[in-house]
């Protein structure tokens, strides 16, 4: 199939063009973050529009016609965004998982398909975990040989973020009849047999559409399956985990961020001053301007945990290869951040709840939304095994463990 192409192609950018294309765009979405939330509206027509700007493409390697921007760049893009809309930032990051996958493990002919796909404006969804399985790696979802040609793909997905109105998804499975020979399918998101469910729920991030997807019998032509296996029992380094999790931290960054100037704003605008205070204004009561010094810091302090995890992903990319002390390095520096964000990401968006008061509380002025999507998105892996391997490699000398969540 074509991707949704825009009336003129979308335009290459630099790392500084998409910065600023990122904050442009967010600018534009903003003002109807808060409808999109209460409706739990999919932004379908925000994602068009991202696509049209080309950030969608800017990862992609400058040689194949992408901007062939710094990981650091695109963890920055994500946090822009993120501050707007984290539905719309959390929507796009596995298309650039797997751009990033596909520069790993694909083909020649699989890099040059796909990426051409990409720069003309298509986007890439994600179907890789599964419900009722034992562990997240777990992969129920099988390809069967086709005796016609290609596979057959059979399986359900859940938290499919990113795949409804996507031009492709790629899809996690395994070889029918053996689980130690994974491979990712791609294939076309209005393929016969593939089936959406609207059955996302969650409290938070609620835009995101992140449930259910069947697949039966969807035929994927051979050169759209990414061979990924056997899985070795000692993986060489891996940069694709830490790259994944600076992503994932760039949107609690941007959410914490949104939440401390909104609940300062409220504060300052709409807030009323317990009558013990002697002020007229909250933001001049002691304690307020307390608590919000306090949850200045906390974010800077998150924000620049979060620019020393992208330095140190840059530097094992820019690294000669990758190696063991490289990519430990950027799994724990973004572990540590990521860590920190879970914690202190929710407690600024908690906190400015309380600190704006009763009148906070209303749906319509949507404040309530960055503790909810905060406290849903932090869910996505926990911080207790981040703070292990932390403390182990700092006792121990242990590096990480070579894996996609960390």
């Amino acid at each position: 199939m074509s991707p949704t192409r825009t009336t003129t192609a979308p335009p290459v950018l630099d790392d500084a063009a998409a910065v600023e294309a990122a904050r442009a765009f967010a600018a534009r979405i903003a003002p109807g973050a808060i409808e999109r939330d209460r409706q739990a509206r999919h932004p379908a027509a925000e994602l068009d529009e991202l696509a049209a700007t080309g950030l969608l493409a800017v990862s992609v390697p400058r040689e194949h016609g992408g901007g062939g921007v710094a990981a650091s760049t695109v963890a920055e893009v994500f946090r822009v965004i993120a501050a707007a809309d984290p539905s719309v930032a959390q929507l796009v990051l596995a298309h650039f998982v797997l751009i990033a996958l596909l520069g790993q493990a694909g083909t020649e002919p699989q890099k040059e398909f796909f990426y051409g796909q990409v720069t003309a404006g298509a986007r890439i969804g994600n179907a890789t975990a599964e419900r009722g399985t034992k562990h997240v790696f777990d992969r129920l979802t099988t390809v069967t040989p086709d005796p016609a040609g290609g596979y057959r793909l059979d399986g359900r997905k859940y938290y499919t973020t990113g795949a409804l109105g996507a031009q492709w998804i790629g899809v996690a499975a395994s070889v029918e009849g053996d689980q130690n020979l994974p491979v990712t399918a791609f294939v076309p998101g209005d393929a016969d047999g593939v089936e959406f469910a609207d059955d996302w729920t969650a409290f938070g991030q609620r835009a995101t559409a992140s449930g259910s997807i069947v697949f039966t019998g969807v035929h994927v032509p051979a050169e759209r399956v990414l061979h990924l296996g056997p899985v070795p029992a000692d993986p060489p380094p891996l940069i694709l985990g830490a790259y994944d999790q600076l992503l994932h931290l760039a949107i609690d960054v941007g959410i914490a961020r949104a939440a401390l100037e909104e609940g300062a704003a409220f504060v300052r605008d709409r807030s009323r001053p317990w009558f013990e205070s002697g002020v007229d204004r909250v933001s001049d009561e002691p304690h307020a301007v307390l608590r919000f010094g306090r949850l200045t810091t906390l974010l800077h302090a998150l924000e620049g945990l979060f620019e020393r995890g992208a330095r140190a992903v840059d530097a094992a990319l820019a690294a000669p290869a990758l190696t063991d002390e490289n990519t430990a390095a950027a799994s724990l520096a973004v572990a540590e951040a990521k860590a920190y964000a879970q914690e202190v990401a929710v407690q600024i968006a908690s906190d400015v709840l309380e600190l704006a008061g009763t009148s906070a509380a209303d749906a319509r002025h949507g404040l309530d939304r960055h503790w909810r999507n905060v406290r849903t998105h932090s869910l996505h892996d926990p911080a207790r095994w981040k703070y292990v391997h932390i403390g182990n490699h700092t006792l121990n000398g242990t590096n990480p463990p070579r894996y996609p969540l960390l």
